[in-house]
């Protein structure tokens, strides 16, 4: 699943009109970088859920063929008060994402984030023990030193323990995680942190290019350090 729900607020002006999973870094969509990384993988369905900017999202991605993928959209309404975040919105689009009930596990990343992660990381991931999610974890960035959660040493993720990163709103998931959920508005925390606290939850750093294009300033970084990897 790609998240392409969200305003964007504080990329405007770019945003007033895009959603701001179109808002380009290095000449490239955010949206479309992430949809060329997953069909590297070998991902060929990927749903998007929408919101603002939700009829030139849809018009500027298609359905996908350019990429040899199929994209799925889960459209939550046409403004930003009617996204339904991201727990809300992976509920929404469950019936897509798990294929009526044949697929018990899906990816769930940002539309908004620069990375070079390597998916096939996850496709390929074991699941450990009675796990009900698989969270990637970076570096502390600067605008966020506290960091989300503790990497223990046995993958497991604690609020009390571990080496403190933060989350890099790119994860796996097991559909039965969501079961029974309805689909109101509500974000993924603090909610998550429940199943964190009983030891449901695994995760992996990744030491890689990312960044969370929030804003202008942070675009312009991310733009540079394309750069200098081209």
């Amino acid at each position: 699943m790609l998240l392409c729900a969200g305003a964007g607020s504080r990329l405007r002006p770019r945003t007033h009109v895009l959603p701001k999973p179109l808002a380009s870094a290095g000449g490239v969509p955010l949206a479309v970088r992430q949809i060329r990384a997953l069909a590297r993988s070998g991902v060929r369905d990927i749903v998007v859920n929408a919101a603002h900017g939700a009829a030139e999202l849809v018009h500027a991605l298609g359905g996908g063929e350019r990429w040899n993928v199929r994209l799925h959209y889960s459209i939550e309404g046409r403004s930003a008060p009617e996204a339904l975040e991201t727990r809300g919105g992976i509920v929404r689009a469950l019936d897509l994402l798990t294929e009526g009930g044949r697929e018990d596990a899906f990816i769930a990343v940002a539309g908004d984030i620069v990375t070079n992660f390597d998916f096939t990381r996850l496709l390929h991931h074991a699941w450990s023990g009675d796990a009900l999610a698989h969270l990637v974890m970076v570096e502390n960035p600067d605008y966020h030193p506290q960091g989300d959660m503790g990497l223990c040493a046995d993958g497991r993720l604690s609020r009390v323990a571990g080496e403190r990163l933060t989350f890099s709103s790119l994860g796996l998931y097991k559909a039965e995680l969501f079961s029974g959920l309805d689909d109101r508005r509500a974000s993924l925390f603090p909610w998550l942190f429940a199943r964190v606290d009983a030891g449901r939850v695994t995760g992996e750093r990744f030491d890689g290019l990312w960044a969370n294009v929030g804003t202008e300033l942070e675009r312009r970084r991310v733009e540079a350090l394309l750069r200098e990897e081209a």
